[in-house]
């Protein structure tokens, strides 16, 4: 038994992916995202409703006591008045619905007779109708699984539905949302929680990703697919991490949340010890504790009219220093409840103290005010007095959660694959018939129809991709589970001049290369990847400039291919004008070749790619210093 077992480690996985659909679900406007100006804008506020069960959901709730306005921008000529929510949905895009039902076939999952579209409930604004459209297309079956050396996974079900509106900024008082991304079908493929350690969560998510990109019909870039992780522990809680963007993170994001788990049940087990069985205190006002302080932050909130406010948390002495993920610590959890539920920008705890100005005298005097003893912590806001009191009360239950271990909770993935606190999980309660869409029956011809139309799979394509592209197995393997694997297989039909070495060589082991480097390559374009493949068909650039170019579109997403070659001085050179660079080379390095002879070509060779790199193939420019030597020696040293 491995250390995930002991600790009894679930895992469940729900990805979600756009599809490359001509329109979008519910309305005919198409699945474009713009970056021009909208000329359309308006305005709606949140109200939360009681469910069917008369009961208001906690995340809802949440939502609307942050009394922000919800601005939506949008486009007259690409977006209607269905993403408005001025006009009723229209039938559900047959084109994605295929799409899904084709990856249910390839999934094995089992296909209701009638699919009916559903209502779930949406908090954040990021829907104009305050709820999303979805259809559980399929649900798994006993053979549908991704099979895995830790054992299978089962698929629970599969869904289609509408992506949110794409948030474009956010502020204390609104948050500005833009529609051209709301509608465009999204496909979500549920596991169940069966997944025991992180390696595998992420082996599964690269399965079901890569049946994504067979099927050749996803969008891709950043913000195409995400992944929800569901996490929890024997002894843990059960916590929903949201959006992780990137694949090769998942793994990292469980093993992180399985520590932070670990770290909570520490610190209950140690307020245990330290005879903790509840979390209450006043909220003080302490401002004229720092009428004379040297803190900065507090000091312009004070002259702001701010207040600085204080709880007293007995026995937490020590704990809310203590690292429980990478650079974040349990105050910082403390503090991501404080911003959420408060609005405030941060906290201040005696953990950290004296610091930011703060002295040890105030620090003193502070702990006095509240009647702390040597175990006991402070946590203290500097703001308008209504959002410090929402902050120290949130914090106040956060640390009443601590005693019980780990709450249940929604978070949200940071870029290192660490996780910060989001909202509450929603309620069970969230989803309703839609009624403005008519149920849809899935015919048996249709399922035979798109069966017989099914791609290659996987043990196929390696085949292929050896024998036909003369890949190696190991490249091939590579490519077949590339996130580019379809733009792969566009490239080399669209440019057949290229090797395909070259193109998955450049689509895996460059591209890798490239982003450890911090080359920003989600911003480059597909389109603009076959031009610059195209380009190198044409001779229009050497293979060896392919690095420099693909950093230079990344830096520079604007540029074309031709406007990127110009920049970088990587026009192509004819033969009498290499043969003449060459020349010259041999000419200022005549004394080392009269020297060594023959052996003098390398260095020779070297000094030429060192300026013909990028501008001329390699394989050329060797057999270009190879005649030029050849031809210097017979007529200069006299060798026949």
């Amino acid at each position: 038994m491995n250390r995930y077992e002991e600790l009894g480690l679930k895992v469940g996985l729900e990805l979600h992916q756009q599809l490359n659909t001509k329109s979008k679900l519910f309305c005919s406007c198409p699945t474009l995202l713009r970056d021009d100006e909208p000329d359309v804008v308006f305005v709606r506020y949140l109200r939360p409703t009681r469910s069917e069960l008369g009961t208001v959901d906690e995340a809802a709730l949440l939502e609307y006591e942050k009394g922000k306005a919800y601005v939506y921008q949008a486009y007259s000529d690409t977006t209607c008045l269905v993403e408005m929510d001025e006009e009723p949905p229209h039938p559900l895009n047959e084109e994605a619905l295929d799409i899904a039902l084709q990856i249910a076939l390839m999934l094995k999952a089992q296909v209701p007779d009638v699919i009916q579209v559903m209502r779930k409930v949406v908090i954040d604004g990021s829907n104009t109708t305050g709820f999303q459209r979805t259809v559980v297309v399929a649900v798994g079956g006993p053979e549908s699984a991704i099979q895995d050396p830790e054992g299978p996974v089962h698929i629970q079900t599969i869904c289609l539905e509408e992506d949110a509106a794409r948030k474009i900024s956010e502020s204390e008082d609104k948050v500005v949302f833009r529609l051209d991304r709301l509608g465009i079908p999204l496909i979500e493929v549920s596991t169940a929680p069966e997944i025991k350690t992180p390696e595998q969560a992420q082996r599964v998510a690269l399965k079901i990703g890569q049946l994504f990109r067979i099927l050749g019909k996803v969008k891709r870039g950043l913000g195409t697919i995400r992944q929800d992780i569901n996490v929890s522990l024997a002894k843990g809680g059960k916590v929903e991490i949201k959006g992780v963007q990137d694949l090769e993170l998942i793994s990292k994001v469980v093993e992180l949340e399985v520590q932070r788990q670990l770290k909570l049940l520490e610190i209950r087990d140690e307020l245990k010890r330290r005879g903790v069985v509840d979390v209450k205190s006043d909220i003080v006002d302490v401002s004229d504790v720092f009428k004379n302080t040297k803190s900065k932050i507090i000091l312009q909130g004070l002259q702001r009219g701010h207040k600085v406010m204080a709880v007293k948390l007995e026995g937490f002495a020590g704990l809310l220093g203590v690292e429980i993920q990478p650079g974040r610590r349990f105050g910082t959890e403390l503090k991501d409840y404080a911003v959420v539920w408060g609005g405030v920008k941060g906290l201040f705890h005696t953990d950290e103290m004296p610091a930011y100005g703060i002295t040890e005298a105030e620090v003193s005097e502070l702990k006095r005010r509240l009647g702390c003893g040597p175990s006991d912590a402070a946590v203290f806001v500097v703001d308008e007095e209504e959002k410090v009191v929402k902050a120290l009360q949130a914090v106040l239950r956060r640390c009443r959660d601590a005693l019980r271990g780990v709450p249940d909770e929604t978070r949200a993935a940071n870029p290192d694959g660490t996780t910060r606190y989001m909202r509450p999980r929603p309620g069970a309660s969230r989803m309703y018939p839609e009624t403005d869409v008519r149920p849809i029956v899935i015919a048996k011809e249709r399922l035979e129809r798109l069966a017989r139309s099914l791609p290659e799979m996987p043990e196929e394509k390696l085949k292929r991709f050896v024998e036909e592209y003369g890949l190696s197995k190991d490249l091939a393997l590579l490519m077949i589970n590339s996130y580019r694997l379809d733009l792969f297989e566009r490239i080399v039909s669209e440019v057949p001049e290229v090797s395909p070495v070259i193109v998955a060589t450049t689509l895996e082991y460059t591209w890798k290369s490239l982003k450890r480097e911090g080359a920003p390559l989600d911003q480059v374009d597909e389109v603009k990847l076959l031009e610059m493949f195209k380009a190198l068909g044409k001779g229009l650039m050497a293979k060896e400039a392919i690095p420099d170019v693909l950093r230079s579109m990344a830096e520079n997403p604007n540029a074309s291919v031709p406007e990127i070659l110009e920049k970088l001085g990587l026009r192509t050179l004819s033969l009498d004008e290499v043969r003449a660079l060459v020349d010259r080379i041999i000419e200022e390095n005549a004394d080392i070749l009269k020297e060594k002879g023959e052996k003098a070509f390398k260095v020779l060779m070297g000094r030429a790619m060192s300026v013909l790199r990028g501008k001329v193939d390699g394989k050329f420019v060797s057999e270009v210093v190879k005649e030029r030597v050849e031809h210097f020696m017979r007529a200069r040293v006299g060798v026949k």
